[in-house]
């Protein structure tokens, strides 16, 4: 049975152009970068090169680039790297209500600490309000952080109109750009963000590596100590060939991510015009009414939970938005946040498309959603009669 992945908001397989790249510095250029004799020089100028495509895609500068072990390094170095360098009681964070939990953790330990964290709901159609933002800040609000598009329903917040109001009080913004980047345009300088956040298997390089924008004169404190590595915001020894991955990769985006939206924008349409056709009724869809990433689709489905749909069709990799135990319903931090009646959130699942899926895909997955859907509802309506 052939595996259709529609999950790729959850990762992404490694683009054949990025292992190329890799390669060689796994199998032969060993070398230490920070070394002065002649191994260190190709990783060392490796290491440049791919520092300079990561900030061709952002349009930014070199040196604004700090190469991480992934988006949540760079999400803790940029929560913790603001606030740490003041005392608690003069240091204020705020962040949405429903950001990813390499932002919430975070900002749950540095509250635990002794840091004030203000969390700002979402409306309805999960968005963030910047008369919210503007409301939450204090006297000591040292950083903002709000995703810039959402990892389930895929909405696409306001950043530029946040980031304006905020320097206006002179508080930085930083936003998670883990889900965007590949999908809609991501520039440091059309947002206006302080701090970004990239992690590499987002967008078609390995796990493991990411990186944090800091845009220049920001200063943060680093959250590992060591050799001074990475401009001192983060030491360790430069894991080169993932570095080289990870610019590869931003130059892929940087090339074809217009095609790429296209397409899956498309894709991601003719599934829900199917799925609504193949089930017979309305599907309602999460953040319809707001702007979206083109390759998410974050659909309820009725008279059934997304677990026992999905495990009725195994060939599929798809997510779901709640979970279910024992009767009870715990609803995904985005759903809650929406407001979703716990009742349709039990039969959410989340498709989320790739630069490799196909039309034929679509329609393979439509068929079996669709079917699973008639048998598990079939069924149901059967057992409320007996």
């Amino acid at each position: 049975m052939t595996t259709i992945y529609l999950d790729y908001n959850a990762t992404t397989p490694v683009a054949p152009s990025v292992t190329r790249a890799m390669l060689p510095f796994l199998e032969k250029h060993f070398g230490n970068p920070s070394s002065s004799h002649q191994l260190g020089q190709v990783p060392r100028e490796a290491i440049a090169r791919a520092r300079s495509q990561l900030a061709g895609m952002l349009s930014s500068n070199d040196d604004e680039i700090v190469f991480t072990s992934g988006g949540s390094e760079a999400n803790n170095m940029a929560l913790k790297g603001t606030l740490l360098q003041h005392e608690p009681s003069s240091a204020h964070l705020v962040i949405s209500a429903f950001e990813h939990p390499a932002i919430l953790e975070p900002a749950r330990f540095l509250e635990r600490v002794g840091y004030g964290v203000t969390l700002v709901p979402v409306d309805g159609n999960g968005v963030v309000q910047p008369d919210q933002i503007a409301a939450a800040i204090q006297p000591q609000t040292r950083l903002v952080s709000i995703m810039h598009a959402n990892n389930e329903i895929g909405t696409v917040q306001p950043i530029r109109e946040i980031t304006d109001l905020c320097h206006q009080q002179g508080v930085l913004v930083h936003t998670d750009a883990a889900q965007s980047i590949g999908k809609i345009p991501v520039h440091v300088d059309d947002l206006g963000v302080d701090l970004l956040t990239v992690a590499g298997h987002k967008l078609y390089a390995p796990k493991g590596v990411g990186a944090l924008y800091v845009r220049d004169g920001v200063k943060l404190e680093p959250v590992i100590h060591g050799a001074g590595h990475e401009r001192g915001f983060r030491a360790g020894t430069e894991n080169t060939a993932y570095w080289v991955g990870l610019g590869e990769a931003a130059c892929c985006v940087s090339e074809h991510w217009n095609e790429h939206a296209i397409q899956m924008e498309r894709l991601r349409d003719q599934l829900l015009a199917m799925l609504t056709d193949l089930v017979g009724q309305p599907l309602t869809v999460n953040g319809q009414q707001a702007t979206r990433l083109p390759n998410t689709l974050s659909v309820n489905f009725p008279s059934v939970t997304g677990d026992e749909l999905l495990e009725a069709c195994p060939a599929l990799c798809a997510s779901t938005g709640a979970a279910c135990h024992s009767g009870q319903t715990r609803l995904s931090a985005t759903l809650a946040a929406i407001g979703m009646d716990p009742e349709i959130a039990r039969g959410t699942v989340r498709l989320s498309i790739g630069w490799s899926t196909t039309e034929q895909e679509i329609e393979l997955a439509a068929g079996m959603l669709a079917e699973a859907w008639q048998r598990l509802a079939g069924a149901r309506d059967q057992e409320s009669h007996d």
